[in-house]
């Protein structure tokens, strides 16, 4: 049976989805049930460097206030703090907590157990093969931390 690319960037999604949204049930299931993937992403921006709500902003491609708004909610949930910056102290830097390092840990482990049912419904061969072949298409850094301002952005705006 002959697919479409549009068929291929559905089902390459659909994928995507269907790990994301296992994750966050089993994120869910084992207590942690006010995380979003959103916020997996600016957790890992801010452990990265991102240290203030501009910042943020550029790497996750979202406003500033988008992502402010996304510090509030972490800052809330104990996930992220602010601390003063030792060069200044009128700065305030973000940090990720080690609350906020146990949830980014937990979710990679039950991604790691997403992929092992995968690996036992298509056979580990399979499995690696895909992977083999999705690196061969897209490069061996997929990770984009810009994901959520890009599924979002209006098709007028630029890239």
């Amino acid at each position: 049976m002959s697919r479409s690319g549009a068929d291929l960037a559905l089902l390459l999604l659909a994928g995507f989805r269907s790990l994301v949204d296992g994750a966050m049930a089993e994120l869910a299931a084992r207590g942690h049930d006010d995380v979003r993937p959103v916020h997996d992403f600016a957790m890992r921006a801010i452990a990265a460097g991102a240290d203030n709500a501009s910042e943020l902003g550029r790497r996750l491609s979202v406003s500033k206030q988008a992502a402010a708004k996304t510090i509030a909610v972490l800052q809330e949930r104990g996930y992220v703090s602010r601390t003063s910056d030792p060069a200044d102290a009128r700065r305030k830097r973000l940090q990720v907590t080690p609350l906020g390092f146990e949830v980014l840990r937990t979710g990679e482990a039950i991604f790691d157990e997403l992929r092992e049912r995968w690996a036992r419904q298509i056979g580990p061969a399979q499995l690696e093969s895909l992977e083999l072949h999705l690196t061969t298409l897209i490069g061996e850094s997929p990770i984009r931390l810009d994901t959520p301002g890009w599924l979002a952005r209006d098709l007028g705006e630029p890239a």
